[in-house]
């Protein structure tokens, strides 16, 4: 079965992917109309979907209807996707339609304005191994074109009888909260103004129609993949239609493109989902995992980082102790954190002096090294290529390679400012240092920070420097490819300030992101779930830290600690010489539990539950459950399994327990009693 069909008859496209269909189709004006976004369709099922209809019940009604990029021309009033201003004032697109290719599961559809030479193309890919529709738009201008928006696609679902948007809100160590709300009548906005995708909210959404849970109900949903400002739009209109727009930017930005430039937007893809929220996410990590990470199949390591044990205070000795430590426990990758380099000794000077700061490494950072791969363990250094600090060397020679306008103060936060990577010369400067820095101290690891928002994004002197926004991050992703591809061994984590910047963008270039700057487990719990919406565990950094916590305060059992951090890629990040002899020993022993259970985490499919997640990889299940405090006698419900073989039965690999599918699933596990505390169990099963 081909995945892309064309309908010559009918003027209609069907996209196939394992479980879906999307059916694209071009109205009498030649705009191209969504007629069918959900379940499988056949070719002739497809063909007897009702055309794109005529919308608008008076004058003052829109007329755009499931339109797949909104353009200004014509009675649309819904936010356009597309808005352009031509040499003569003219704005938006006339559409006409110039054909069409198909090659193998990208569709592209070649469209035209009717009056200026103004190029258009909308692009669609489809996979044979996933659910997920990747769309995105090419502007290709034969004349000066002034661009406000140019958004990657837009979006409609068929008419609900309500319609609940599901999304993510937070800040700075508290990302990821999860929001499930109703859909107001008008237009909704979700955006970072940032320069980043942002804590306060990410690049992805989920609409239902307010009966959709964990297991039931359809689910539509999409997810940028970029890492700078975005925005999406939603239009909820009177009669009950709900379409979107997303894209790179956020208003108030202009570009110009010049004759024969080609503007390219990044991926905005869609899922679409059957059976509920879970099913939604579990076709997004098999998505991510498939077409999105450099190394999918990769074990991630368990890392130890030293900047809860140290902070500022680095040096050879406390780092070789510490990694001893690490070692000792079962670490995998020990990676050195902030002030290594430089004159930095806090965070108000030598960031941008990337070189080996003698008087704490007199002899370079190769002995160092060398003890850790002596130990077992990769090396790995923090980074914050995108930042100076205005105490530096760097800033003092370059004093216009940051983000700056000449009437405005330079706004300082964290007490640095942001280099301008849109600057070629600025973005060869890093991976020039970059690169001389993995190539001579065999770097295998880099933790790449990013601790700061835009401010006075200006560039003086160019008169189109809204691009900045843009090409910055074009050169971010530049530069880590070049990394890459120049250094097989090289892994790196996406990182700012904690989640900040969380995309399916970076993703394609790093194997993990720092969730959250916030360890504490407690926390940790809802900001891992909303994380698990669209990324997958193996993505999910997650550390075990010191208790009290050094962010909150809150004392919580180590075991505690470990059972939520084994959700995703296991990491360490505590003071482990001022940890106990038994501290060190429990901790080797559930690291050394986490490794034998990690492809199953890393690798299976995940099934949120009410107080805990299942995995289930192959012939193995894994759960882990949690409970903090709750007032006594508070009931708990027990803990009803999912995905398991109703007829199969399943072994506890630790007590020999042989349980059986169909009731782990309907009566569930004994549920947990926290008491007045804090309790939590893992639980290894395989199918017997």
């Amino acid at each position: 079965m081909r995945s892309v069909t064309f309908d010559a008859s009918s003027r209609r496209w069907l996209l196939r992917t394992p479980g879906t269909s999307y059916v694209v189709a071009l109205a009498d004006d030649d705009a191209p109309r969504c007629l069918h976004w959900g379940p499988a369709l056949t070719a002739e099922q497809a063909a007897s979907l009702p055309g794109p209809a005529a919308f608008g019940a008076s004058s003052f009604d829109s007329t755009a209807g499931e339109e797949e990029l909104v353009s200004e021309v014509g009675a649309r009033f819904e936010t356009p996707s597309l808005q352009v201003v031509l040499p003569d004032g003219d704005r938006g697109i006339e559409w006409r339609h110039d054909g069409h290719e198909i090659d193998g599961g990208h569709l592209t559809l070649r469209f035209s304005d009717r009056r200026h030479p103004l190029l258009v193309e909308l692009h669609y890919r489809v996979h044979d191994d996933s659910d997920a529709i990747e769309r995105w738009t090419v502007l290709r201008p034969q004349v000066p074109v002034t661009v406000l928006r140019c958004d990657s696609a837009a979006w409609s679902v068929p008419a609900l009888d309500g319609y609940r948007l599901s999304h993510v809100t937070g800040g700075w160590s508290s990302e990821h909260a999860l929001s499930r709300t109703e859909l107001a009548v008008g237009e909704t906005a979700l955006t970072s103004r940032r320069g980043l995708s942002s804590h306060h909210a990410n690049p992805w959404l989920m609409i239902d129609g307010g009966d959709a849970g964990e297991r039931h109900g359809e689910v539509w949903s999409c997810a940028l993949a970029w890492s700078g400002s975005w925005r999406v739009t939603f239009t909820r209109t009177p009669s009950g239609r709900v379409n979107w727009t997303g894209g790179f930017g956020h208003e108030g930005l202009t570009w110009r493109l010049e004759p024969g430039e080609e503007w390219v937007t990044p991926v905005f893809a869609g899922v679409y989902a059957p059976d509920g929220y879970g099913e939604a996410s579990r076709r997004w990590h098999d998505h991510v995992a498939r077409h999105v990470l450099p190394r999918p199949d990769e074990p991630r390591p368990v890392v130890y980082n030293a900047w809860e044990a140290v902070g500022f205070d680095v040096n050879e000795a406390n780092q070789r102790d510490l990694a001893r430590l690490a070692a000792r426990v079962g670490a995998e990758l020990f990676v050195m954190d902030d002030a290594w380099f430089g004159g930095r000794t806090g965070d108000s000077a030598g960031l941008g002096d990337w070189w080996v700061n003698d008087e704490r490494f007199p002899d370079g950072l190769s002995p160092l090294i060398d003890e850790v791969h002596r130990l077992g363990m990769r090396f790995g250094l923090w980074v914050e290529p995108e930042m100076v600090n205005p105490d530096s060397d760097l800033y003092r020679a370059n004093p216009d390679w940051v983000l700056h306008m000449p009437g405005r103060s330079r706004t300082l936060l964290r007490n640095q400012l942001v280099l301008n990577f849109a600057r070629p010369d600025v973005a060869d400067w890093a991976h020039k240092w970059l690169h001389k820095l993995v190539s001579e101290h065999a770097v295998d690891f880099l933790k790449w920070d990013f601790n700061r928002a835009f401010t006075e994004a200006g560039r003086p002197g160019d008169p189109d420097q809204d691009r900045l926004w843009i090409d910055h991050v074009r050169a971010v992703y530049s530069i880590m490819d070049r990394l890459r591809a120049d250094h097989p061994h090289l892994r790196i984590e996406a990182c700012a300030g904690g989640g900040g910047r969380t995309d399916l963008g970076i993703l394609a270039r790093t194997d993990q992101v720092w969730t959250s700057d916030n360890t504490d487990a407690h926390d940790r719990i809802a900001i891992q779930r909303g994380f698990s919406q669209v990324y997958p565990a193996r993505a999910m950094a997650a550390w075990v830290t010191d208790s009290p916590n050094p962010l909150t305060g809150r004392a919580v059992p180590l075991r505690f600690r470990f059972h939520v951090a084994m959700a995703g890629a296991l990491g360490l990040g505590g003071d482990l010489a001022r940890w106990s002899e038994a501290e060190l020993s429990e901790a080797a022993e559930l690291v050394a539990v986490y490794k034998d259970i990690r492809p199953v985490v890393q690798f299976g499919r995940l099934w949120r539950l009410p107080y805990g997640v299942q995995y289930v990889h192959g012939d193995r299940v894994v759960v882990l459950a949690w409970h903090g405090p709750v007032a006594f006698g508070t009931p708990i419900a027990p803990l009803r399994l999912a995905g398991l073989d109703p007829d199969g039965r399943y072994r506890d690999e630790d007590t020999g327990t042989v349980h059986h599918g169909a009731v782990l699933m309907s009566r569930g596990l004994p549920p947990l009693t926290p008491g007045g505390g804090y309790s939590s169990t893992l639980l290894r099963l395989r199918a017997c």
